[in-house]
């Protein structure tokens, strides 16, 4: 009798072990799909001040048409990206599409910042440095979103490695989430010297 009280005993262990296990994954899982959500909505945001930047734009760029073509076109691709991020936040497809179509948009905003530099009735007007400003902020937001979730991601993914949680991550579908990777050349760079 003593026998089967401990064998039941260890077999309830078992299986609350188990279940903290498996609440630890739902729980980190939840935790980076919530810090993808403030990467929504931030993307979002810059998505929505481009268009106001590039009409700002158009009157003093009339003959730069093909700059601003390829920023509009950037635009929707990245909202494209988020949209399919959004249906599947860790998809590595999902998350290396974004990645890709986000940088798109950053080199052809660069192309409009560079022209604009070159316009100094367009550098001066007061909606343009507005906008400019307004996505600047709104850059910073992303990448401090985009920091949050990879800190998200790698406790999920080291939670669902590690043995014996390995076990039930395989056994109950927990798949690898994906960092978000978007390049920014500005901080990639390394800063030129020159004592010449």
């Amino acid at each position: 009798m003593m026998g089967l009280i401990i064998f039941l005993i260890v077999i309830i262990l078992i299986v609350l072990y188990f279940v903290a296990i498996y609440n630890g994954l739902v729980t980190s899982r939840n935790g980076y799909k919530n810090a993808f959500a403030q990467i929504d909505v931030q993307l979002s945001r810059r998505h929505d001040l481009i268009p106001n930047l590039v009409e700002t734009a158009k009157g003093y760029l009339a003959h730069e048409r093909g700059t601003l073509e390829a920023v509009v076109q950037a635009r929707n691709a990245a909202v494209s990206g988020l949209a399919g991020a959004k249906a599947n936040p860790g998809d590595p497809a999902a998350m290396q599409q974004l990645a890709s179509s986000e940088n798109a948009l950053t080199q052809t905003l660069g192309h409009l910042f560079a022209l604009q530099e070159a316009y100094p009735d367009l550098k001066a007007n007061q909606t343009m440095m507005q906008l400019s400003e307004e996505l600047t902020s709104t850059e910073n937001r992303v990448a401090f979103a985009r920091q949050a979730y990879n800190d998200a991601v790698l406790t999920y993914n080291n939670r669902r490695e590690v043995f014996p949680a390995a076990l039930v991550a395989n056994g109950l579908g927990f798949a690898a989430a994906e960092p978000l990777a978007i390049d920014n050349p500005a901080v990639r760079d390394a800063p030129k010297v020159s004592f010449g």
